[in-house]
């Protein structure tokens, strides 16, 4: 999905031959269930419920596409989330954060406050991991300035 965002976004300036496009995709995943975003509120509490207490992986491509190359970087972390109520959850869905988010949860956000544990990446965790983003980007020659890496 990130590859086709990617190519969709290159397609609209395919005039500019520099053009360097980045897409990305994330998706929860819980032993063999995908979740995407969910439909309605109700599907938000069913999957926060299933999320609750256990852990989960979170998975965010990233693509880099330009004329002529593509790279995709795949980066996966570990979430744990606390149990949590059913009044928790009512409220967490409630605020309406939970909609258009994968797995029904923004750990930028509200559900910070149930997660007990993560390993790997925050922000791939949101929905771009930055790290990744920034070597893919060097890769192309599309990086910023690396002063900041080299200490000066």
């Amino acid at each position: 999905m990130a590859l086709d965002k990617a190519r969709a976004g290159l397609a609209l300036v395919a005039q500019d031959t520099d053009a360097v496009v980045l897409g990305s995709d994330t998706e929860v995943v819980l032993g063999d269930r995908v979740y995407g975003k969910p439909v309605d509120a109700a599907d938000a509490a069913a999957m926060l419920a299933s999320l609750a207490g256990r852990t989960h992986r979170v998975m965010t491509a990233v693509a880099l596409v330009a004329h002529g190359r593509e790279r995709v970087q795949l980066v996966s972390s570990e979430v744990t989330f606390a149990a949590m109520s059913a009044a928790q959850i009512a409220g967490y869905v409630a605020s309406g954060e939970p909609m258009g988010k994968a797995g029904g949860y923004a750990i930028q956000g509200g559900a910070e406050r149930f997660i007990s544990h993560l390993a790997g990446s925050y922000s791939g965790v949101m929905g771009l991991p930055l790290q990744q983003t920034g070597e893919l980007l060097r890769e192309f020659g599309a990086g910023a300035d690396d002063s900041m890496d080299k200490g000066e």
